[in-house]
């Protein structure tokens, strides 16, 4: 558990320090065009959703693995 916990929140840090030094003035007409039609909402969503649901099933895989274990 205790590596689980180490690695999101190294996870954690590397999206935060990638977020920082990704941000520009500069925004493209992708870009523009998916927050004007409240896509990119969407985007976000789907992608929050996919990692809960991988964390969840690691977080779930190793307490079924620590249970053998014993």
């Amino acid at each position: 558990m205790r590596k689980i916990k180490s690695l999101l929140s190294l996870f954690i840090v590397l999206t935060f320090t990638t977020a920082i030094q990704a941000q520009g003035n500069e925004v493209s007409g992708f870009e523009q065009t998916m927050r004007s039609s409240g896509r990119i909402y969407v985007v976000i969503a789907v992608m929050a959703t996919i990692l809960v649901g991988l964390f969840l099933y690691l977080i779930r895989l190793d307490r079924k693995i620590s249970k053998l274990e014993k």
